[in-house]
């Protein structure tokens, strides 16, 4: 898969925006539980009181708070929080708010800072929650029926530990001011006093503290007539808006990671294709050797949709994922920090059936992919040879060779699904198995107000998006492995080397061309094979004239005029046009002067205007009708009632085997190359039709070099140089009278044609 990633590179901008995008739609998500914990723990218990520091307070319970801090945090209230005496003129602007001003003397806190708020909630917390403890142990002791306050301590023993005689407790219960009898106490005591709530304050913890301290403010509000359940409807209406503008930030920012991400897998994969395509175009004969026809199609269909599938999905999940996995621990850990361990025993666990997930379907990946290539051999020869299928009744035969392709595919492709789809009921149970443990353990930990519910809600919905982190790493580990057989099979035929190149420093063929061809002392071996299959092969087809190659199957006709257009390179030896060898110049140089017909004739969907176009798109109707003249298909064309504009089915399927060669032939005719090569193109011709597209081929290639395949002795009477191949090597060269007097091999080919009266 890595040798696949220079194609990333024109996209690296559109990643980088899909990366940024990614970590703001992470840090949103992730933001949405916190959101929710504060509706329930401040807006819902706490009434929307959102920190310790009140808005206002009467100046009796001020007066008491500030017995319970030290000297400094005394200092700094006292400087933001400002005496309203009531029915007074500074009353008026708070009388709405407050309407104990009617009554009572009021602190109200003036507009602060950031960082004031910060040192004030920090100073009055405490303060808060002692000032709550106090009321509710003296409350206890006046009462003298209950034991224990909430907080778990004896009521006595608590106002004993704050520094109060014990002498003096006979007084508060008989109602004293607990307030009253702190002031009267000595300097000394009084710092022991305040000494000892710091501490066991501070031994409530941080959470509780907050709670207790947001409980005490809520209770003074109410005493002071302020309406609570505004105040609460209002913070809970306000963080609801704020989740929804963060929900539509994630919303957006998830649309358009997923246009950047679509547009540059789409991209890479355009790319890929196209680069597929334009190197397979470079191929030679060697390279079709190694690759399938029917592989080259799955390389350039199905594996590059499976790269396709994983650069976009990468894109998506692989800086979402991590941020989300960290952000949702950081953040789960900052909810509660004692319940870890659950979601590190869900995340061992959902490891453990990945990695059993991903041992069992890796290796099935690279099977799947070369039986889908089975799968696409069998259709292809299937669909291309139809014909004889049917005339040998085989039908049923090719049915069973499909089946069992077919068969071993699906049977690979279920083992795979059968593994893949237990993980998503095991990852459900896993999430489930974590959430019902995470009610459980904090079901305990609210009961003893070690947390609240809103923090085990969040922690809950933190663990889930840990875990969901998780398994879209896992999705990624595991079609990732498929990905990169895929990649690996589309880089193996991008990284192809081409047995057939350009050199380095090509020569141009000379002007002008003269179009003459020489073998000169020219073996050929195909690629892996064990001995030549051509043998020390001389000779030279001049300019103006016709040289004919005959010889049984076999003899090495098409593999030599193959090695003319460089489909293949000569093992030993050279062949030269217009006295430069093959082998140095450009093969687009090369092949612009050749005019090949090859043996098989291959017509591409379209009109039969457009395959002649093949030959030269700027050729005139002029040029295409005399080329179809001279290739005796002018008359069939003009049978049809579009004429040169009928159209050609997918190989020329829905014309004769005699007429695609003849349209063959005219495509080689509007390129009026310097040289043509006919490789066994008549066969398909009848004698007539054959003879009077020679003479008129005469006519028009008269300075042209004509190289002509053939099995027909009949075709090649007439050829100025007639060469006559057997098992490789040329046992006969001359005309057709001299080979009949001198060439053995070329008289039994003679003879098993034409009569002797034919042949004289």
């Amino acid at each position: 898969m890595k040798r696949l990633l220079p194609y990333l590179k024109p996209y690296w901008l559109l990643i980088v925006m899909a990366v940024a995008l990614l970590y703001v739609q992470a840090n949103a998500e992730l933001a949405l539980p916190d959101y929710m914990s504060r509706i329930v723990n401040v807006g819902i218990q706490q009434s929307g009181i959102d920190n310790a520091v009140p808005d206002a307070m009467r100046a009796q319970q001020l007066d008491r708070l500030l017995l319970l801090v030290d000297e400094d945090d005394r200092e700094l209230i006292r400087q933001n929080y400002t005496l309203v005496q009531p029915l007074s003129a500074e009353a008026i602007p708070y009388i709405t708010r407050f309407p104990i001003l009617d009554s009572e003397p009021v602190y109200v806190r003036g507009e602060i800072e950031r960082e004031t708020t910060a040192a004030l909630d920090a100073a009055l917390a405490p303060a808060l929650a002692a000032l709550s403890g106090i009321e509710q142990m003296a409350a206890l002791v006046k009462e003298g029926g209950l034991s224990e306050t909430p907080a778990g301590t004896d009521p006595a023993a608590g106002m004993t530990a704050l520094g109060i005689d014990p002498s003096l407790l006979a007084a508060l219960s008989e109602g004293a001011d607990v307030f009253v009898l702190l002031e009267a106490l000595p300097q000394a005591q009084k710092e022991t006093a305040s000494e000892a709530i710091s501490a066991q304050t501070a031994a409530l913890g941080e959470s509780m503290v907050m709670q207790m301290a947001r409980a005490q403010i809520r209770n003074e509000y109410l005493a002071m007539g302020v309406d609570v359940t505004g105040l609460q409807q209002r913070y809970i209406l306000r963080i609801g808006l704020v989740m929804l503008l963060v929900s539509l930030l994630g919303g957006v920012c998830t649309i358009t990671v997923g246009f950047l991400s679509s547009r540059t897998s789409s991209g890479v994969a355009r790319d890929l294709r196209r680069a597929v395509f334009s190197k397979v175009e470079s191929f030679s004969s060697s390279e079709f050797d190694r690759f399938s026809t029917a592989s080259l199609i799955t390389r350039s269909t199905n594996d590059i949709t499976q790269v396709q599938m994983v650069v976009g999905m990468s894109i998506r999940m692989v800086a979402y994922a991590p941020i989300m996995g960290v952000g949702g621990v950081i953040r789960a850990l900052g909810k509660s920090s004692s319940m870890w361990w659950l979601i590190a025993l869900a995340v061992i666990a959902l490891i453990g059936v990945l990695a059993v997930v991903f041992s069992a379907a890796m290796p099935r990946f690279r099977v799947i992919q070369s039986k889908i290539d089975r799968l696409n051999l069998v259709m292809r020869e299937h669909l291309s040879g139809m014909m004889v299928i049917r005339a040998f009744n085989k039908q049923g035969d090719e049915a069973r060779r499909f089946d069992t392709a077919n068969t071993e595919l699906t049977s690979i492709s279920l083992y795979v699904a059968r593994v893949m789809v237990t993980l998503m009921p095991v990852m459900t149970l896993i999430m489930t198995g974590l959430s019902l443990a995470i009610i459980w353990v904090g079901a305990h930990q609210i009961a003893q107000s070690a947390l609240q519910v809103g923090d085990m809600m969040a922690f809950m919905q933190y663990a889930g998006q840990i875990l969901m982190s998780f398994m879209m790493m896992s999705m990624m580990f595991i079609n990732l492995p498929r990905a990169a057989v895929s990649g690996d099979r589309v880089a193996d035929v991008l990284e192809t080397e081409l047995a057939i190149a350009d050199p380095p420093s090509p020569r141009a063929l000379p002007e002008p061309f003269s179009g003459s061809v020489e073998f000169r002392n020219v073996s050929f071996r195909y690629p892996s094979a064990q001995e030549d299959v051509l043998h020390a092969i001389s000779f030279t087809a001049a300019p103006g004239e016709t040289t004919a190659l005959i010889g049984s199957t076999g003899s090495g006709k098409s593999t030599l005029v193959n090695l003319i257009p460089r489909f293949y390179d000569v093992t030993e030896g050279a062949i030269l046009i217009s006295g430069v060898d093959v082998r140095e110049v450009r093969q687009a140089d090369l092949r612009d002067r050749i005019g090949y017909i090859p043996q098989v004739a291959t017509l591409f969907s379209g009109t039969i205007a457009s395959n002649l176009l093949y030959g030269d798109r700027e050729a005139s109707p002029d040029v295409l009708q005399q080329a179809t003249r001279i290739a005796q298909a002018e008359e069939f064309i003009a049978a049809r009632e579009e004429g040169i504009d009928a159209e050609i089915a997918q190989g020329g399927a829905n014309v004769s085997g005699g007429q695609r060669q003849r349209l063959s032939i005219a495509r080689a005719l509007v390129k009026r190359p310097p040289i043509f090569i006919f490789d066994d193109s008549f066969s398909a011709l009848d004698y007539r039709t054959d003879a009077a597209l020679r003479r008129a081929l005469k006519e028009e290639t008269g300075n042209s070099t004509v190289i002509i395949v053939t099995q027909r002795v009949a075709t090649i009477r007439h050829a100025e140089q007639i060469i006559v191949l057997d098992e490789g090597r040329v046992v006969g060269r001359g005309t057709h009278s001299e080979l009949m007097e001198t060439c053995p091999t070329y008289q039994d080919i003679a003879f098993s044609q034409l009569s002797r009266e034919e042949l004289a």
